[in-house]
């Protein structure tokens, strides 16, 4: 597999999508709802995109909106026009829904689970498959998870003010991670208490 997964900021990006269809629609969701710039090309515009900001142009504005894009999104299904705007957009970053292949970029499927995202790419072989694995990932992840990535996060920034190593702070972390004692209160839902046992610990050190 020639993709690398990673994560980039889009806040305040440009986002042009050729269509308005039920993908294309999915695509500006997730790029409104993080923060991007997004104008559809297409028939119609979702009244929740309108609410949230998407804007609909024609077609005969496609020329500039690619040009004025940080990211291309194609999803319609008129070939020879998702082929000219890929044609056009070769410098940009660009997902095509249709042919993922013919992109640089994949929109995988992904959900949160509190404050975790989780995505799934199967490599465009198998969507339904890609659902699959969403549902039973979504069934394994407990609340008391979500509750450890909360405390990890509340130790991490006591333990930068007052550990400059690195390393040190890695290994302290695992040791709260392990503790008994923290893993006994998120259990029983006493999550401040357990925040008054870290900052104890941390103060100890």
């Amino acid at each position: 597999m020639n993709w690398t997964s990673i994560y980039f900021k889009t806040e305040n990006s440009n986002v042009f999508i050729l269509g308005t269809g039920e993908v294309a629609t999915r695509r500006a969701h997730k790029f409104l709802d993080h923060g991007a710039n997004v104008v559809l090309v297409g028939n119609h515009l979702d009244n929740q995109l309108k609410q949230k900001g998407a804007t609909l142009k024609n077609s005969s504005e496609i020329d500039k909106l690619v040009e004025w894009a940080d990211i291309v999104v194609i999803a319609s299904g008129d070939v020879e026009l998702s082929d000219y705007v890929s044609k056009i957009a070769s410098d940009k970053l660009i997902n095509r829904a249709d042919y993922p292949e013919k992109g640089n970029v994949i929109v995988p499927n992904s959900f949160y689970v509190g404050d975790v995202e989780i995505s799934i790419f199967t490599g465009s072989k198998s969507p339904l498959i890609s659902k699959y694995l969403r549902k039973k990932i979504q069934s394994i992840i407990t609340e008391e998870d979500i509750v450890k990535i909360k405390l990890q996060d509340y130790s991490r920034k006591l333990l930068k003010n007052t550990i400059d190593n690195q390393k040190t702070r890695k290994e302290l972390l695992y040791k709260l991670f392990n503790d008994e004692t923290i893993n006994d209160l998120i259990k029983q839902g006493n999550v401040q208490e357990a925040k008054v046992y870290i900052e104890n610990f941390i103060s100890n050190i």
